[in-house]
């Protein structure tokens, strides 16, 4: 048999960096160390029931090596594991003939786990385990289901916890809650309006009809960014610091509240980036951060918190003991020169940002980019790229006259 038809066996992988196997590794000894040294201290060193049960080792190979499957979820874990014990120790108490007895086991787990949502692939060992397992954990009846099968489960998942959050990795990994749009109205996100959404993957799972080792969630993000990313490569990649404004207005946070405002209208903007004095970001102050600010008093004018006012027109007051730093907003997102402005879009669209700071590798402020900008560039290159296609089919016709 050729080898390119014997490489058809190798199942595609996603690649990962070896940062990442070494991490999913070292997770699976500490998992199992802890696993094994917490039962023993809890059962003690006289204790005919094994310390650790061969099926943690797959449960490991989910939980540190895979902890975005929902396979490798806490309830997959908890209730495939008790559940299948639970399964595999009524069978080889019903059932004498232990060949039989395993495959109802493991079947019926299988059905139950499929039933209950907590499908975990080692379960089916738990299962097996509990019929196989010998005379000792025979014995032991259903208290098999929680020593040692449920301890082990319970420490390996808190272990799991513990490592993958350290490691920088989310787990568990919770279902997000539905789409919130910030208007708070009934209509989608920007983004979630066009091309596919949820519900369409939902409905080609559904016609798929096969277990997918990966959350809908997550399936759907990754596809979101494969989106992103194949409209990079069509728009030619371009960036935020061919597009930015480079002559930025700019204020300190010691700066009045009355000059800001001044700046706010003088320039027409609708925000202003804070800088340190050696030109680091430091936070934004826009018209939101002023109305949010302020007060709708019973006589319908807006008053300024801290007794400084806006006057019908928004003016400020002429008092300035109040300043930016009191009102700006501190968490701010920002995007560097080469970052392209695909990535712009989701943020913009759906989490209403209408300003994004631009920054270099020391976080100094370099420009900025704004909606208008975001979409003259986008139209722009729809323009170019029509034309392009045009002229190629024209250039294409020629030749073939």
């Amino acid at each position: 048999m050729p080898w390119s038809t014997l490489k058809r066996f190798i199942p595609a992988v996603a690649p990962i960096s070896k940062h990442e196997r070494f991490r999913a590794c070292i997770g699976a000894l500490v998992g199992i160390l802890v696993t094994g040294t917490v039962s023993k201290l809890a059962l003690g060193p006289e204790v005919n029931l094994p310390l650790l049960i061969a099926p943690m080792g797959a449960s490991a190979v989910l939980l540190f090596a895979a902890p975005t499957s929902p396979l490798a979820q806490p309830w997959s874990i908890l209730g495939g594991n008790m559940l299948s014990a639970f399964v595999g120790v009524s069978f080889a108490l019903l059932v004498p003939d232990p060949i039989i007895a395993s495959a109802l086991a493991v079947s019926v787990a299988i059905g139950l786990m499929l039933a209950l949502g907590c499908l975990h692939p080692p379960s089916g060992a738990v299962a097996l385990t509990a019929v196989l397992g010998g005379p000792v954990l025979q014995a032991e009846g259903y208290g098999f289901v929680f020593w040692p099968v449920g301890l082990n489960s319970l420490l390996l998942l808190a272990s799991a916890l513990v490592f993958n959050n350290l490691a920088g990795r989310r787990y568990p990994h919770l279902a997000p809650g539905p789409q919130v749009n910030i208007h708070d109205t009934a209509d989608l996100p920007p983004t979630a309006r066009l091309g596919f959404v949820p519900s369409d993957l939902q409905d080609v799972l559904a016609q798929y009809d096969e277990i997918v080792n990966v959350s809908p969630d997550e399936l759907d993000a990754l596809l979101h960014r494969a989106q992103i990313r194949a409209y990079e490569r069509r728009t030619g990649e371009i960036t935020c610091g061919q597009i930015m404004s480079k002559d930025v207005a700019t204020v300190r946070p010691e700066t009045a509240l009355r000059d800001a405002w001044k700046l706010l209208i003088n320039h027409r903007v609708k925000a202003l980036p804070v800088t340190s004095p050696a030109g680091e970001l430091v936070g934004i102050i826009t018209q939101t951060d002023f109305m949010r600010a302020s007060l709708l008093a019973d006589d319908g004018r807006l008053h300024l918190g801290w007794r400084v006012r806006v006057g019908n027109r928004f003016r400020l007051a002429r008092q300035s003991k109040h300043t930016v730093a009191d009102i700006m907003t501190r968490r701010v997102q920002s995007a560097l020169q080469e970052t392209m402005i695909a990535k712009l879009v989701p943020p913009m669209a759906d989490m209403g940002l209408h300003h994004m700071p631009v920054v270099d590798a020391n976080n100094r402020v370099v420009g900025i980019v704004t909606q208008s900008d975001l979409i003259a560039a986008l139209f722009q290159e729809r323009q170019t790229g029509s034309a392009d296609i045009q002229a190629t089919k024209l250039e294409n016709g020629d030749q073939a006259a």
